[in-house]
């Protein structure tokens, strides 16, 4: 079996009967994480994707195989995608000095410099496999000895070097054997696959060389390259161990020069130009003798293992990516340098005692029930190496946080300044920042949301935009670990939508002349939206030419319900513009200015209670309510064509124009902000006749998300918790009520898909799926059969609107 957890909901395990006739020795995940890899003793490799993109539903449809020979290394090959993480320049402005594209050459490559994807592996015998999977959906096999004489292989691990060759390592599992290395080249020849390999140097571990300990490690018990994209010369890590302890050491191959006598020398100028060189491997450091060694773990945060490097990030105090994770039979974990392999943070087993000093913060933070017996079999860091995920021999899944300082004290600007960097790693990359949430705690949201927003603003315009909506997802994963800042969670949310919908109208605007060399229609939508500041929106329609936005009548009509929620969100802001303006002046003005206020909207306080309510992020955001502004002009324009794509309101006058009333006071809200440098107040008219939209027009209750019912955003405490499989999970000792009202759900009301905007029904039947992230709900199957509507559904097939992956949930649960 194979069982896949995500991380917000680890109580819902998703098993797989893998199909594999013996034990599965070798799991390996893809780079964006929809595709597994399983291969077992038998030789049997097998493929795994996501069916209909769902975490929680995986389908095998291709594999390879060698009959009888037990895998023991399994690799996805290189897409030649790689970036580097420069820790010197954490502090610059300029995300691209802050994290660069590495030059690094695919494994293979298609007609046109693509990537091949294909995957490879090594077997027990010697033999190296390579399977390559075409366009086409065929798959090219090939098997080859790593070596001519061909003997039995432990233990392997696969590395990649820059120039698109792949670097194997081998032992027999002895320790007096060499641990023996291998270059290995793929191509395709003549439609089939090709594999060549050639002998690198060898090395001995120095601990055989040691007369005190020749005899007392026998066996080679890990193997591990560094780093996997060595862009240079490879790292390898090395344990021997036996029975009661283990040995760790690290070696480096390296270029050394050599050395030829002056006779040849004065013969022969080109070796006197250049002098020959030869590969050698180093040993850069070795432990002394520790316990019993059973997992090791990598960091995957690409910092280079140059000492120079190395030595920057200690000076500046960022430890993440710094160690590699020891666990030992003991129940203990030790984060040891990568290099240098001394120790820097080391956490004991609740059982097995504590050697922490009162007051030291702990590296690991974690605590599990067991004595000494209980100890990791596999151990994995996450991709910002903040959290270590671990199986222990007991069958039980553990969630360990790792902390930024690995025990060192560090003040709260330079540890908000590491938390900002790996959050600004992972939008750049689009890695989940999920254990970077775990560090955050309530009181950092804020600075962090604000400084996150201007390190963006800094950047250039095209960057931007390709990390517009990603940014806005990062903000509202932020925003949920605080009560405080829990409605600024609904706007973000809330914003996600309206870019998704603004861009989805603009896209079904044509240019009259299909020659049009300048700009497209919604670009100069938002231009003369932008320069026109008339609060008549027919004046404003004036200035357009209505031949763009002629449409038929179908793909109108099917968008109606993102229509109707745009319409219902611009009401709903409007309404609620005078709670907001309370709330900002009683959070940023002051006391004695929120009093003087206090008479114009009292009795709109005490009959609507607390002011803290979502929509007060879009106050003061100019960009938003521009779009908000073009978004009605588009509507207004197709509401003549077909009226029955208009937004529907329900107004207490018959001759009530909803839409030109709506666009008068998001025009004079947004000639306010439009400024981002230099705000405005709302001017009491304004407020005025917001307070009097009640009474025109029904105000619609928005739906703003349901509860995320996962796990991340609840373990900012140093508490551990403790789960079960099977059953979801609920935080002991949780005031309900403390909740932000807007989270809040009764059993009666109607649950909605958020992607549609459409109402499902108090209890729906339909199969739902939800997002791991932020909780977005919507319906599996499409109840539309019309292009527009699929269009916008495919979408957002494979992700969420915040980038989450999408999982099945039942309709009760729906």
């Amino acid at each position: 079996m194979v069982h896949i957890i995500d991380t917000e909901h680890p109580w819902d395990v998703y098993s797989i009967n893998s199909g594999h006739g013996e034990v599965i020795s070798c799991l390996e995940w893809d780079q964006s994480g929809s595709r597994l890899l399983s291969a077992d003793g038998d030789g049997q490799i097998k493929c795994w994707a996501m069916a209909d993109h769902l975490v929680n539903s995986w389908e095998s449809s291709l594999g390879s195989a060698e009959d009888g020979d037990p895998i023991i290394a399994l690799s996805w090959l290189h897409n030649g995608v790689k970036l580097a993480l420069h820790v010197e320049m954490s502090g610059s402005t300029n995300f691209g000095e802050k994290f660069s594209r590495v030059k690094f050459s695919p494994s293979l490559t298609l007609f046109g410099g693509k990537p091949m994807e294909g995957w490879l592996a090594v077997t027990v015998s010697g033999l190296v496999t390579v399977s390559l999977l075409k366009p086409n959906g065929q798959l090219l096999t090939a098997s080859e000895s790593l070596c001519r004489l061909r003997g039995r292989v432990a233990l392997a691990d696969i590395a990649f070097t820059g120039g698109g060759n792949i670097v194997v390592a081998a032992t027999d599992g002895s320790s007096s054997s060499p641990v023996q290395f291998y270059k290995v080249c793929v191509s395709v020849v003549n439609e089939k696959c090709r594999i060549d390999t050639e002998l690198l140097p060898s090395l001995f571990m120095r601990c055989t060389t040691d007369p005190v300990r020749r005899d007392k490690y026998p066996a080679v018990t890990h193997l591990k390259f560094l780093t996997r994209e060595n862009s240079d010369m490879p790292n390898v890590l090395l344990c021997a161990s036996s029975q009661t302890g283990s040995i760790v050491e690290c070696w480096s191959l390296r270029k050394e020069g050599l050395p030829v006598n002056n006779i040849f020398q004065h013969r022969s100028p080109v070796v006197g130009e250049k002098q020959p060189t030869i590969l050698k491997w180093r040993i850069l450091s070795a432990t002394n003798d520790l316990d019993r060694v059973s997992a090791v773990a990598l960091p995957k945060l690409p910092i280079s293992i140059s000492n120079t490097d190395l030595k920057v990030a200690s000076d500046t105090k960022f430890c993440p990516g710094l160690g590699l994770a020891l666990a030992f039979h003991d129940g203990s974990i030790q984060i040891l340098h990568r290099l240098s392999l001394h120790t820097m943070g080391v956490f004991y087993g609740s059982s097995s005692g504590s050697s922490q000093r009162p007051g030291d913060e702990p590296a690991i933070k974690r605590q599990r029930p067991g004595g000494p017996t209980v100890h990791f079999k596999a151990l994995q860091f996450s991709w910002t190496s903040l959290a270590l995920a671990g199986v222990d021999n007991h069958g039980k899944l553990h969630m360990i946080r790792v902390s930024p300082s690995m025990g060192q004290m560090l003040d709260m600007n330079t540890l908000l300044r590491h938390l900002l960097f790996l959050l600004e790693y992972c939008m750049v990359t689009g890695y989940d920042w999920w254990d970077v949430l775990l560090h955050v705690q309530p009181g950092m949201v804020h600075n962090l949301v604000e400084k996150l927003h201007e390190e963006y603003m800094r950047q250039n315009q095209a960057l931007q935009q390709v990390l517009s909506t990603r940014i806005v997802a990062v903000k509202a994963s932020l925003c949920k670990l605080s009560s405080a800042t829990a409605a600024r969670a609904c706007d973000f949310h809330a914003k996600l939508l309206l870019i998704a919908i603004s861009s989805t109208l603009k896209s079904l605007l044509r240019p009259h002349v299909l020659n049009t060399p300048d700009k497209s229609p919604g670009d100069r939508l938002a231009e003369i939206c932008a320069k026109n500041t008339d609060t008549d929106i027919d004046k404003v329609m004036i200035n357009l030419k209505t031949e763009e936005f002629v449409l038929d009548g179908p793909p109108l009509q099917s968008l109606q319900q993102l229509i109707q929620w745009v319409g219902d969100f611009v009401l709903y802001l409007m309404a609620n513009l005078p709670n907001q303006v309370i709330e900002f002046y009683s959070v940023s003005v002051g006391l004695s200015v929120f009093l003087c206020c206090l008479p114009l909207v009292l009795n709109l306080v005490l009959s609507q209670g607390s002011v803290v309510r979502p929509g007060f992020g879009f106050l003061r955001d100019g960009w938003s309510l521009g779009m908000l502004r073009e978004m009605m002009v588009m509507i207004r324009i197709w509401g003549l064509l077909k009226p029955g794509c208009l937004p529907i309101y329900t107004a207490t006058s018959d001759n009530q124009d909803s839409m030109s009333l709506l666009f008068r006071l998001l025009t004079k809200l947004w000639l306010c902000s439009r400024d981002e440098g230099h705000p405005q107040e709302p001017d009491e008219p304004l407020i005025d006749e917001c307070c009097l939209l009640p009474s025109q027009l029904l105000v619609p209750s928005m739906d703003w998300l349901p509860v995320n019912d996962g796990i991340i955003c609840k373990l900012q405490g140093k508490h551990p918790l403790r789960l079960q499989f099977g059953k979801p999970y609920s935080l002991p000792g949780l005031n309900s009520t403390a909740q932000v009202e807007v989270f809040s759900r009764s059993p009666g009301v109607q649950r909605m898909d958020h992607l549609r905007c459409l109402y499902m029904g108090v209890c729906p039947t339909e199969d739902s799926k939800a997002c791991t992230r932020c909780g977005c709900v919507t319906m599996l199957r499409s109840p539309n059969k019309t292009n527009a509507m699929k269009q916008w559904e495919q979408r957002w097939i494979k992700n969420c609107l915040c980038g989450g992956l999408w999982r099945r949930i039942p309709s009760t649960l729906s």
